[in-house]
């Protein structure tokens, strides 16, 4: 293989033409060999030709020549193209428009500045789970690109911070790999790699790539590529791009080093660690045998996730009490969730303070270290039966930890001593600390209770699910309003209305005689959602609807809220999305 690398430009292109021809047929070889930039070889017949034809002539072709066939290629791509009359739209998504009573021009409509105001105050925002799964739905749906005053790469880039902040990989990584879009979001794919890479899922990274069939334009995904050749064992093709970049003008020293080791070519290990980036730090691991690294408090996050689950970390119990620095540096992995809470604990127990200490903790802690002051709170916790006094303690304590931005390096183990104590003998003063930080475990909703006696808590809501046709619905309904209509004690409520109006909306005729049971308040949706209504603009709108919800549970949004989200999906026709939506907030739910 090392012969390969002294050949001529000639030779080297003529190998390089043969051995794509034999990839191309191998039954074997991943779509993606050619994982690497654009700007590398994809010749045509006729160059192959010409090139074995006229050695004088590929003498005297340069490198350039790389980019000049496939800009070429490209050039009588698109004039096939034009001719066919079969220009090409760029659609990327996941749902089709009619999964969800939406439309391919959804956005078409809408200002792109208005938009981006509105993806800016979603952006600062912990949405729900309700809240998330209508964003994903107008954002991975099948549609044209809004045009006015926003950009396709404007757009996509939101689209994209949107999936790196919910981060859920795997709906990252069927976006991109469905729409085989990896070149057009490289930040996201690089996300998606160095997440899996620091769960030690490297297996999962590589895949990524090996389903990829276009070539990478991204220098690290690129480089990342070669190492997963590497790893699964395809080394003639990993040299194969690893040759050609270089040819091209990579320069990476600390990479070449780390490859040419898993290549062979070296065999003195080479001990220096980077940390640009969590890749960069896994060859430092893969390549060293003997590998240690000591994290401290400058260490990513994403690093010591990486050292956290490829059990890396040194032992707590190989930490001596005296290294405070040390334990420094483990409360705040503890807080960003990258180290145990128990082992920080039980480092905390290994401290050695008097009996007048221990008695007087929630003074004598302010004479010692944080640290120490922290363990020593914590052992008197393990002493104290006071429920009272304990609970104060574990209050003090917490402040401990938020006061020296660790908020959340004490949340389990706070827990854990919060359920052993029964609520009822809580004191006035300390039950919002008490519910505060207590998981409270909510039951499913999942058992609807009817009432017979309420029109939106009554079997007809069932016609939400699909379980009455319209002739049925109009019937019970009608006999619904009748009894309503006779018993003067009857309290009609927004709910009652909410029911009624998305009957109306779906074309199901009620009398007109029923009309006096409510009021129809025209005006009830903000003026600017009407506005965007008026447009015809589903996404703009829906996107005004997750804001609206924000970190909600939709179930638990007022009457009034939930009347106007209702009232402006029945507008815009959008059944779907407003019957689930109903379905959890209508029925009584034990």
């Amino acid at each position: 293989m090392k012969i390969l690398r002294l050949l001529n430009k000639i030779y080297f292109q003529i190998i390089f033409i043969s051995l794509l021809g034999l990839f191309a047929y191998a039954e074997d070889q991943p779509v993606d060999i050619w994982n690497i930039d654009k700007k590398n070889i994809e010749n045509n017949t006729s160059s192959n030709v010409s090139a074995l034809e006229s050695e004088s002539e590929v003498k005297s072709q340069s490198v350039l020549d790389i980019y000049n066939l496939q800009s070429q290629k490209k050039i009588s791509a698109i004039e096939l193209d034009e001719t066919l009359e079969t220009k090409k739209i760029n659609i990327y998504g996941l749902y089709d428009p009619e999964d969800y009573d939406l439309d391919i021009n959804m956005w078409l409509n809408s200002n792109g500045d208005e938009l981006k105001n509105i993806f800016s105050r979603l952006a600062k925002m912990d949405l729900s789970e309700d809240a998330i799964e209508i964003m994903r739905i107008v954002l991975l749906t099948n549609a044209h690109i809004p045009k006015i005053n926003i950009s396709e790469k404007e757009f996509l880039k939101i689209r994209s911070e949107w999936l790196i902040k919910n981060s859920d990989l795997d709906l990252i990584e069927e976006y991109l790999i469905k729409n085989q879009i990896i070149d057009l979001h490289p930040k996201l794919t690089k996300h998606l790699l160095d997440r899996y890479l620091s769960e030690a899922e490297i297996d999962k990274a590589c895949n990524v790539l090996s389903k990829y069939s276009k070539p990478l334009e991204d220098e690290y995904l690129s480089r990342f590529n070669i190492y997963c050749l590497i790893k699964f064992d395809k080394k003639d093709q990993a040299l194969l791009i690893y040759d050609l970049k270089k040819e091209l003008g990579l320069s990476d020293e600390y990479f070449e080093k780390k490859i040419d080791y898993l290549f062979g070519y070296i065999s003195q290990i080479d001990n220096s660690i980077s940390e640009r980036s969590v890749f960069d730090f896994h060859l430092a691991h893969i390549t060293n045998p003997s590998f240690m690294f000591e994290p401290n408090n400058k260490t990513s996050k994403i690093i010591w996730k990486y050292l956290s689950s490829s059990n890396l970390l040194n032992s707590f119990d190989k930490i001596e009490i005296s290294e405070l620095d040390k334990i420094s540096t483990i409360e705040k992995a503890v807080h960003d969730k990258n180290y145990p809470e128990k082992d920080l604990f039980e480092i905390y127990k290994r401290f050695q303070f008097n009996v007048n200490q221990l008695l007087t903790a929630e003074i004598s802690y302010k004479s010692l270290s944080k640290i120490e002051g922290r363990a020593l709170i914590y052992q008197r916790i393990l002493l104290e039966s006071d429920i009272t006094k304990k609970l104060n303690l574990l209050k003090l304590l917490k402040n401990s930890f938020k006061n020296d931005n660790l908020n959340y390096a004490f949340d389990l183990e706070l827990k854990k001593f919060l359920e052993k104590i029964n609520p009822i003998n809580i004191p006035d003063n300390l039950t919002s600390f008490y519910y505060t930080n207590i998981e409270i475990k909510e039951t499913k909703e999942n058992k609807i209770e009817f009432n017979k006696e309420v029109l939106h808590q009554s079997k007809l809501v069932n016609y939400f699910n699909g379980d009455y046709s319209k002739s049925k619905i109009k019937k019970d309904t009608d006999n619904f309003l009748k009894k309503i209509k006779k018993d003067k004690k009857y309290f009609f409520s927004k709910k009652d209305q909410i029911f009624l109006e998305s009957l109306k909306s779906d074309g199901i005729d009620i009398s007109k005689k029923f009309d006096d049971l409510y009021e129809v308040n025209e005006y009830e949706v903000p003026t600017d959602i009407q506005v965007m209504i008026n447009n015809n603009e589903k996404g703009a709108s829906l996107l005004r609807i997750v804001e609206v919800i924000g970190q909600d549970k939709i179930s638990r949004i007022d009457e009034d809220t939930i009347y106007f989200i209702i009232r402006t999906l029945n507008q815009l026709d959008i059944d779907l999305i407003r019957n689930k939506i109903l379905l959890k907030v209508l029925p009584l739910k034990v």
